[in-house]
């Protein structure tokens, strides 16, 4: 299809079947392509424009919009205006509820230029096993409210969407100073209760410390959507990334896949953060001794390199008594983190049996006594 505007390619990931001509989508149990319609499947094909390794790209050279046209994508997106969710536009769908937050949005037909994936993790779990995993989790939550778990169990499926992550390699050469500080003990008497008594205080000696120490970071993950709370996404951890796929539009029929609105540049920010507090762990354990201090590190980091990924998330919103509840369950492993729902009366009837039973064990205390 062709954008009326740039008149350049803008993927729709919609595969007709072989058949019958309706449209494929990826099974998550089958790992191929099915059509609902008349039942036929179809491997992913491995060969092709899209197929081949999981390269690196050049991060400078991304800064610098040096990389090869072939790297860049244009795809028809859809806004949300309460969230700004952004997510593939489905040329099938003409209005929907935003996936991220239940509100009600009308597609628009906006496009957005991006990087394009080089891997995909494909869901492994279909949308019934999710489902399942989202109701075992609220049930579990004593005090969620029956009428949201009700709600849940009987309401509309869950919607799978992946969602796009950077992750970042580097190669880091970090020199520090600091001290080292070793734990020894002194005695000294003291006058307790009109007693004498000798006690041992822990005291530490420091001594100057430097030296150097190097890592190579590979895989560092950040989330590169603003859609979720990281709490959410860091909670559907940890990721196989090892399993990772060459990147296929056919992974995606049946599912959506979200737009990044984390740059690149603000995407290394972050994984700089984490790059950080695994070489100040390095230090620590270069400079030795019972403690550490830390004044300086000075860090250089060479060959950056980058690529975006997807990631399988089922995701439900529902709203329930004007409030919406979000829930995300990992389209891999089944992990499920969502708001934290509470009901009163159930907060109201554990205070009154806690109240009940301190006023049975204080009453059985008072008639021993």
């Amino acid at each position: 299809m062709l954008d009326p505007d740039t008149a350049t390619p803008v993927e729709e990931h919609r595969f007709p079947c072989d058949q019958c001509g309706a449209d494929y989508r990826f099974d998550p149990q089958a790992g191929q392509l099915v059509c609902d319609h008349c039942g036929h499947s179809e491997e992913i094909g491995q060969t092709g424009p899209w197929t081949g390794g999981i390269n690196e790209l050049d991060f400078k050279s991304a800064l610098d919009g040096l990389l090869p046209q072939a790297e860049m994508e244009e795809t028809r997106v859809t806004t949300c205006p309460n969230c700004a969710a952004q997510v593939e536009f489905d040329p099938a769908t003409h209005a929907a509820e935003c996936p991220f937050c239940a509100t009600p949005v009308v597609t628009d037909t906006g496009t957005h230029r991006h990087i394009k994936p080089k891997g995909v993790l494909p869901f492994a779990l279909d949308e019934r096993a999710a489902h399942k995993a989202m109701i075992d989790w609220l049930g579990r939550l004593w005090f969620a409210p029956n009428g949201l778990q009700d709600y849940a169990r009987k309401g509309r499926k869950m919607e799978g969407i992946y969602v796009p992550y950077w992750t970042f390699d580097a190669d880091t050469k970090s020199s520090y100073r600091g001290e080292r500080g070793t734990v020894y003990y002194e005695s000294r008497t003291v006058t307790r209760n009109g007693k004498r008594q000798t006690i041992r205080v822990q005291k530490v000696r420091w001594r100057s410390a430097s030296g150097r120490v190097t890592r190579f970071f590979d895989d560092v993950l950040v989330l590169a959507s603003r859609s979720l709370p990281r709490s959410y996404t860091e909670a559907l951890e940890p990721w196989d990334l090892a399993a990772l796929e060459p990147y296929q539009p056919q992974y995606l029929a049946g599912f959506r896949a979200e737009a990044y609105t984390v740059n690149l540049d603000e995407g290394f920010v972050d994984a700089r953060q984490q790059m950080d507090r695994v070489i100040e762990r390095d230090v620590k354990f270069d400079i030795g001794g019972d403690r550490q201090r830390i004044h300086r590190v000075d860090t250089q980091v060479s060959d950056v390199t980058f690529k975006h990924i997807l990631l399988p998330v089922w995701m439900a919103a529902y709203k329930y008594r004007g409030e919406t509840y979000r829930f995300v369950v990992n389209g891999r492993t089944g992990r499920v983190q969502g708001e934290r729902p509470w009901s009163a009366w159930k907060i109201a009837i554990a205070m009154i049996l806690g109240a009940i039973v301190a006023a049975g064990v204080g009453y059985l205390y008072a008639m021993n006594q």
